[in-house]
């Protein structure tokens, strides 16, 4: 024997220790006829998705929001929400 150990650990584990195949399981599940994707499982899409743009911010703006951390897109368009609630004219 030359000593060398299998390159992957064992990763078998008991089928008993498989998750209960729920409704809401299945809902999520992506869904094949044979190998064909039909449709794929996840959150539902949203009625109303956000876009995607480019937008030219200040080196100090983008870096300001960068470092606080993952999110920092979300919390851009939440500070412009709440702007153009404030500025909405009537």
């Amino acid at each position: 024997m030359n000593g060398k150990r299998p390159a992957t650990a064992n990763t078998w584990t008991d089928p008993d220790d498989a998750p209960e195949l729920t409704e809401a399981w299945f809902v999520k599940a992506d869904l094949y006829q044979g190998a064909k994707r039909l449709r794929k499982g996840g959150r539902p899409k949203s009625p109303a998705p956000k876009q995607a743009i480019n937008i030219r911010l200040s080196p100090e703006v983008l870096a300001y929001f960068r470092a606080t951390g993952k999110g920092w897109q979300s919390r851009v368009n939440a500070i412009l929400q709440k702007y153009m609630q404030a500025h909405r004219g009537g």
